[in-house]
């Protein structure tokens, strides 16, 4: 990769296809901002900006035009083409162990990763699924022996391969996997087989035409005794693309979008693999045919396991963000060209940007994706200081996010293609495009409802360990401090507070979403005692009936962490223009989170009616605000024309 650098592709210019050259449109208008957006794109490419021009420059490249037609196998020829170019160029070294040429460096194949997402969306998940899902499992889950083996061909894209852990019958529910591994003391092998339809592994990218390995999660099995869920390397194919027998692979087929990946189903009808393909990290079994593992839990093995695979959620996520982040490019720039309507004496037409229902469209989710962009930055941060075993918070902070992401990118995405009209609906456009790609984003990696009641269950068990670990008059102190935060923040010098700098204040924001969480927290906790408590309810039925009460646990703490990140972000950033900037961005984003939840608030007492209109005259003006720079503010995302590939926004 460094030889690479040091020799950059020069950039030519993009095809007509390629850059969607069409129709002439009026000029797109650039207002004088209040700052620079090369400095603002500087603080977000972050340390890695070398890494994001090399990858900006390579998808550029006239081989990189994108495929306008319809044949799902011709864009599977092009996406396995794209992924051998990158792996040529070195990135998915990146992140490998440097025993095999890697640099052992994730965050900068994160950048690299989240930078490529401005691109085709097939390409990143093909990318994501041979690189981040089959060598990253074995990678965390493998010894030196499985490292030496596979990750050199895996990192060159010569040796294909899947990740099979979800099943046709069980999907989130991993521990609960079909697929068994029972070993077999004469042969030396693990007998791996499919013993109904519904454990065939289902939605499996690689595994319908290039996959020749495969990464399997199945029901370990050891002298008759049964071990949980463990992971294997099993060829699937041969070089010439044949099954091997008692496998049997199916094709997915037409999707609703990602149709540049060879999504497929595979069953095993007892396969044996021999017993030095078990990925063996976390448990072995030796030669004598013996389970051996450091973990005496089942349960904590597992998630020790599963904790390592964190990275698929963060990439996921940051993918997802950048996809938003060209949608919004898209319809902002649209909307700064296209006028209708206008005042009868106007010498011309109003842009759709200085509509105000136009900027309450558009504006808060702008502000979203750079809340996110550096909530993410911060995830992968906290990544690199988990290295080994499961880490709860990082596990609870990535699951929200990816949550938290995927959706806004759904909503931003077709709020795009709407603020857009009759053009937004145009393929040519690529809105079409890009919310076909990433709509599966928000079960992708997990359920998105399933990964936030993990959040809350989380939360609720660090909640149950810090007062485990309080003595009686501490745990009497901190309920106490608790109840009078509560009526501060609802007496009439607070309820009833409309000046502005109150409500623009970062304190009063982090206080409102602090307030949401912690409230939340506290109640969740009370029924969850009082169902397993009193009424003697099983904790599994206790959770399944408060599934509402865990989903607003969840959000209350997801979007607190956001912000909280969004405003230590900004105390960082060096130009008072670009701060400046980034903290209208945070007001608007914290204000339209309250605006949004304003019925709880006032549920609470916490809001009044005349506050709540205040706030919501705030997002108004700060909507307003916001439209000054939007057209810079997007401009700062350094997202290539060529990628953009949207007349209407070039």
């Amino acid at each position: 990769m460094k030889e690479i650098l040091e020799k950059p592709l020069k950039v030519e210019g993009a095809t007509a296809s390629q850059a969607g050259a069409g129709p002439s449109y009026p000029p797109i208008e650039r207002r004088s901002s209040t700052f620079d957006p090369k400095v603002l794109q500087r603080v977000l490419d972050g340390d890695h900006v070398e890494i994001r021009n090399w990858v900006k420059q390579l998808i550029t490249q006239p081989e990189f035009r994108y495929y306008d037609g319809n044949d799902m196998a011709v864009q599977r020829r092009q996406v396995v083409d794209w992924t051998k170019r990158i792996a040529d160029a070195g990135i998915g070294r990146i992140f490998m162990p440097r025993s095999v040429g890697g640099e052992e460096s994730v965050p900068k194949f994160m950048a690299a990763f989240e930078t490529l997402a401005f691109h085709d969306i097939s390409l990143v998940i093909k990318l994501g699924v041979q690189f981040g899902l089959f060598a990253g499992s074995i990678q965390q889950l493998g010894s030196e022996y499985h490292h030496q083996k596979y990750l050199p061909g895996a990192a060159a894209a010569k040796l294909m391969g899947c990740f099979a852990m979800t099943e046709i019958g069980h999907g989130s529910n991993v521990q609960a996997l079909e697929t068994t591994a029972v070993y077999d003391r004469a042969s030396d092998c693990f007998i791996l087989h499919s013993p109904t339809y519904f454990a065939g592994k289902n939605f499996i990218g690689n595994a319908a035409d290039d996959g020749r390995f495969a990464t399997v999660f199945a029901q370990l099995e050891v002298g008759g005794q049964k071990h949980g869920v463990h992971a294997f390397v099993v060829p699937i194919r041969d070089e010439k693309g044949n099954p091997f027998p008692g496998v049997t692979i199916e094709d997915n087929g037409l999707k609703m979008g990602l149709n540049g990946i060879d999504n497929g189903r595979i069953w095993f009808d007892h396969v044996s693999v021999p017993r030095g393909e078990m990925l063996n990290r976390f448990a072995n079994v030796t030669v004598h045919g013996q389970y051996r593992s450091e973990f005496q839990s089942q349960t904590v093995r597992f998630f020790a396991m599963i904790g390592t695979l964190v990275s698929g959620r963060i990439s996921m996520a940051s993918a997802a963000n950048s996809a938003a982040k060209s949608a919004l490019t898209i319809a902002i720039r649209y909307a700064a060209r296209r006028r209708q309507f206008g005042a009868p004496k106007a010498s011309q037409e109003t842009l759709l940007l200085d509509y105000p229902a136009h900027q309450r469209r558009l504006c808060p989710l702008l502000a979203n994706v750079f809340a996110l962009d550096f909530a993410l930055k911060y995830l992968i941060e906290q990544k690199e200081t988990v290295r080994t075993g499961s880490s709860r918070p990082l596990e609870t902070l990535a699951a929200g996010l990816k949550a938290f992401t995927t959706w806004n990118t759904t909503h931003t995405i077709q709020t795009c293609r709407e603020a857009c009209g009759g053009e937004g609906y145009l393929a040519v456009n690529r809105l079409s495009t890009l919310k076909a790609d990433t709509d599966i984003c928000t079960t992708f990696e997990g359920d998105n409802t399933v990964l936030m009641q993990l959040v809350a269950r989380n939360l609720l068990s660090d909640f149950k360990d810090k007062l485990k670990e309080m003595r009686p008059a501490q745990m009497a102190g901190f309920f106490i401090d608790q109840r009078l935060t509560a009526i501060a923040q609802r007496i009439p010098t607070f309820t009833l507070n409309i000046v502005e700098g109150h409500l623009r204040d970062a304190g009063f924001h982090l206080m409102m979403l602090r307030l949401r969480e912690t409230t939340t927290l506290l109640s969740t906790a009370r029924k969850f005692r009082c169902l397993t408590g009193r009424k003697k309810i099983e904790p599994y039925v206790a959770f399944t009936r408060m599934q509402r009460e865990l989903l607003e646990l969840a959000h209350a703490h997801v979007e607190r962490v956001i912000l909280e990140r969004f405003a230590q972000t900004i105390s960082t950033v060096q130009s008072s223009a670009v701060r400046q900037a980034l903290r209208r961005l945070c007001d608007l984003f914290a204000l339209s989170r309250i605006e949004l939840h304003k019925g709880w608030y006032l549920e609470q007492g916490s809001l009044t009616g005349w506050k709540s209109q205040a706030i919501t005259r705030t997002v108004d003006k700060l909507c307003q605000e916001v439209r000054q720079d939007a057209v810079q503010l997007v401009d700062s995302f350094g997202i290539p024309d060529s990628c953009l590939a949207a007349p209407i926004a070039l």
